[in-house]
């Protein structure tokens, strides 16, 4: 994810607001020369537009792509909220469906049977992949990410409801580059999940999605229902390289 410092997006907000009413030459020469907007310099004026254009909230004409609520800076900010919300949730999606279609590969190249993405069917089942291994029935709730320094998973309510009558359901976590490669997987301890989750409240109002930091201590190498191990550590590509307090390094179990 692109990291902006505070001044480009104040600069992204004046641009904004200002660009409800005038053109980018003639705001160039205000932002240099009025005293009003002397704090920050040419440069970071350059680059607060430059972060508006690749946001798609200012047109190649150079006009603003949305009309704002209030001319004022708050008014900006929210319009760019929104644009990056919105980056997030379809950067998540993306990330997400890239897991899923790996562990499918995976399972398969270990020799695992009647291999099949239930979530492309419903969201329903309460995990997304289930599969045969040794004769064994194995529903994977597959958890994708391309952070490698921390591990944070989200769990909605059927999930986890799942998870605590289905015996073979299982949380696995996938390491995903941007080219959809699994650099490493690791099985999150059911047991810690349900220890962890969040208390309803004694008014009878239960949470309906949870998020957990997990930590490597709760967490095993590979992909493993019980003390049965399906997969081994793995990483492809990125041998060495410690993620989620881990090293990687990628084997299928005969």
């Amino acid at each position: 994810m692109q990291y902006v410092t505070e001044t480009t997006r104040e600069a992204a907000y004046r641009w904004l607001v200002k660009l409800q009413e005038s053109e980018i030459r003639k705001l160039r020469a205000v932002f240099s020369n009025s005293p009003s907007y002397a704090d920050l310099t040419p440069v970071q004026y350059d680059q607060g537009l430059a972060w508006l254009r690749s946001l798609g909230l200012v047109t190649p004409a150079g006009t603003a792509a949305v009309v704002l609520r209030a001319k004022d800076p708050s008014s900006a900010e929210a319009a760019v909220a929104r644009v990056l919300a919105k980056r997030d949730l379809e950067a998540r999606k993306a990330t997400g469906d890239a897991g899923e279609w790996a562990l499918l590969a995976l399972l398969r190249a270990a020799g695992a049977q009647d291999v099949r993405h239930v979530a492309a069917e419903s969201d329903s089942y309460g995990y997304d992949v289930e599969a045969t291994v040794a004769g064994h029935p194995l529903h994977i709730e597959c958890k994708a990410t391309t952070n490698a320094r921390q591990l944070v998973v989200y769990l909605s309510r059927n999930e986890f409801e799942t998870m605590r009558a289905d015996p073979a359901w299982a949380m696995v976590a996938l390491l995903v580059a941007e080219t959809g490669q699994v650099h490493q997987a690791v099985t999150v301890d059911r047991r810690w999940l349900e220890a962890s989750a969040p208390a309803d409240t004694a008014d009878g109002v239960c949470w309906e999605s949870a998020r957990y930091v997990v930590p490597p201590h709760a967490t095993a190498p590979g992909i493993m229902v019980g003390t049965g191990r399906i997969l081994a550590d793995l990483g492809q590509g990125m041998n060495g390289v410690r993620a989620w307090g881990r090293s990687s390094g990628l084997a299928l179990l005969s």
